[in-house]
């Protein structure tokens, strides 16, 4: 079973800056391209950072006033903690380099787009730059990007769930294990032969691109947890394995 790759969804024509590229170019190419942030990369296609409209607003929201207020302001912001320094600094800035949120956070072309949308819901971030095996930026990815897993058919993931979990995986005729599926949500039903399979069948069926959540009805007709490691394994393979993919 394969789940979707971060590559496979990702924009690889990206509009990026330099660290060096003037404030106001860095607007005027977000608005030229009708786009709400970039990468500020090298000469190396290293990200550097990533510009959003968060950064840019802040600029001109904090902005001070001419001549004599910038020396007060400069004052103020040795008596403020690192983070809001941080912050506040952006409305000084003349660069990309200054206005951008650093160190980037990105993600791997080869990685799923559930180590992605997890990415973003952790740093509450809208994009991602996508680098390759060098970390050089190869593509950027959207939340909206990843939402096109979830546009697969209930039935679509009926049958996936069925082949890649219960027959190939699992060795397991359909017929044992009923998974229905509504609005994305899988309801597995039936009984396993042992507990140690019933979380691999859940965990698995989870990862399935499309899939919003799984409910649990499964059973089982042997406790496998409670025998001893050399009793265990005249049972069959151990799947603790298939946890870390």
């Amino acid at each position: 079973m394969q789940a979707t790759k971060v590559g496979a969804l990702m924009v690889d024509d990206v509009v990026t800056a330099e660290y060096g590229t003037p404030f106001k170019e860095v607007v005027r190419t977000l608005d030229e391209h009708r786009v709400s942030g970039l990468p500020v990369v090298d000469r190396d296609d290293n990200v550097l950072g990533v510009i959003s409209e968060t950064d840019l607003m802040l600029h001109q929201a904090r902005r001070p006033e001419p001549d004599s207020a910038l020396g007060t302001w400069t004052l103020r912001l040795r008596r403020l903690s690192r983070r809001v320094r941080r912050t506040a600094a952006k409305s000084l800035a003349l660069t990309a380099g200054g206005v951008m949120s650093a160190p980037a956070v990105t993600v791997h072309a080869d990685a799923p787009a559930s180590t992605a949308a997890r990415l973003m819901a952790e740093h509450r971030i809208e994009r991602l730059p996508v680098v390759d095996e060098e970390d050089r930026l190869v593509g950027i990815v959207t939340r909206r990007d990843l939402l096109q897993v979830f546009l697969r058919t209930d039935e679509e993931i009926r049958r996936n769930v069925e082949r890649e979990v219960f027959v190939n995986t699992l060795w397991l005729a359909p017929q044992i294990i009923g998974a229905t599926v509504r609005d994305g949500v899988v309801t597995l039903t039936g009984q396993m032969e042992r507990r140690s399979d019933v979380p691999v069948a859940l965990d698995m069926t989870r990862r399935m691109d499309g899939v919003v959540d799984v409910v649990d009805h499964l059973s089982y007709r042997i406790d496998d947890t409670r025998l001893q490691p050399t009793a265990q394994a005249l049972h069959g393979p151990d799947y603790d394995w298939l946890r870390g993919l």
